[in-house]
């Protein structure tokens, strides 16, 4: 198969660089090793609320990843999904061959690599026997806020995840406890002080500074989380469910043998043109990094432009350029992309 723009990652920055290459009349495929589109929004928290997104207020994170690809539907994107690029080459001409875990092989003009974390797993606590509750009563994503209705939650961490979460599902657990090490947490002032509000009128409860100890239940369904303080004094929350949310194991996969230049599991890119150490390779989203570099999905979207104004004289060498704003060009319909 052959296209202009390969794409490596369908989360929310993958699917907005479909878009971007589109308006560039540049096609792309994309390979994602999930079955569906949406990153780690879709996998992860599809029903987390987000709320820095340009012109949302609030956005739940499947409403987002829906809305993306909706966005990118006209230009017709061929999604390879369930399979992972495990090579890639250079050829002779000048593009990229990716050959992927289903024996997909893709010529391309460049490669945009948008793998947010690259492949990525909850970090587990170390608890005995935690395996036999997971999936049941412990959970390292929500899938589903009313699975949580009427239940006593605990929640441990002091990111995003476990502050955003506990606001969340206060609305309509019966008890949400949140456990951390240390008073501070490290998610947004914002989201903290509503936490701080909720917990001063009774909705939430702080367990500060405590650390999970050990499960109580039947080997399948809790009935209470044991805690310890530093000094080792014990404590017992009763429990339905837990959340532990202690962040993604990242896992950069093959990624780690192409040859780019890395920095802590993330890959260098030159923030004028996204582009990474091997020319024709481009980063954009969580994986990629740059000196003062933000990890929000709205500095990825702008990468997203940024690398497709420079892949397109790869795609289109000597043609100029006339720019267009949308608001100007329009969109295409669907099927009338690359006339």
């Amino acid at each position: 198969m052959t296209t202009d723009v390969a794409v490596i990652g369908a989360g929310p920055v993958g699917l907005f660089a479909i878009f971007e290459c589109g308006m560039l009349k540049m096609r792309c495929r994309v390979i994602d090793t999930l079955e569906v589109i949406g990153g780690q929004c879709a996998a992860l928290y599809p029903e987390k609320p987000i709320y820095d997104i340009p012109g949302y207020p609030q956005v739940m994170a499947q409403d987002l990843v829906d809305r993306l690809a909706e966005q990118a539907a006209p230009f017709e994107p061929a999604y390879h999904l369930g399979q992972q690029v495990t090579g890639l080459e250079r050829l002779e001409e000048g593009c990229w061959r990716l050959t992927t875990s289903a024996g997909t092989v893709i010529d391309a003009t460049a490669v945009v690599i948008a793998a947010g974390c690259g492949a990525f797993g909850p970090n587990r606590p170390p608890l005995a026997g935690i395996e036999d509750y997971e999936g049941t009563s412990v959970h390292y994503l929500v899938q589903r806020r009313e699975s949580f209705r009427g239940r006593r939650v605990v929640i441990a961490g002091g990111g995003d995840s476990a502050v955003d979460w506990a606001i969340s599902l206060a609305e309509l657990a019966e008890k949400v406890y949140v456990v951390h090490r240390r008073p501070k947490f490290r998610a947004a002032p914002e989201s903290v002080e509503r936490l701080h509000r909720l917990a001063e009128s009774g909705k939430i409860e702080l367990v500060i500074p405590y650390q999970l100890a050990a499960l109580e239940g039947d080997g399948r369904q809790l009935t209470g989380v044991q805690l310890a303080d530093m000094s080792g004094l014990r404590k017992l929350l009763p429990a339905d469910c837990l959340l532990p949310f202690f962040g993604l194991s990242m896992n950069l996969g093959p990624i780690a043998d192409w040859g780019l230049q890395l920095d802590h599991h993330h890959i260098t890119v030159n923030p004028a043109s996204s582009e990474t150490s091997a020319a024709g390779i481009f980063a954009i989203g969580d994986i990629a990094h740059y000196q003062g570099k933000l990890k929000l999905i709205l500095t990825g979207f702008s990468e997203a432009a940024v690398a497709a104004h420079a892949i397109r004289p790869l795609v289109y060498p000597g043609e100029a350029l006339h720019w267009e704003y949308s608001t100007t060009k329009g969109v295409p319909e669907s099927g009338t992309a690359a006339e």
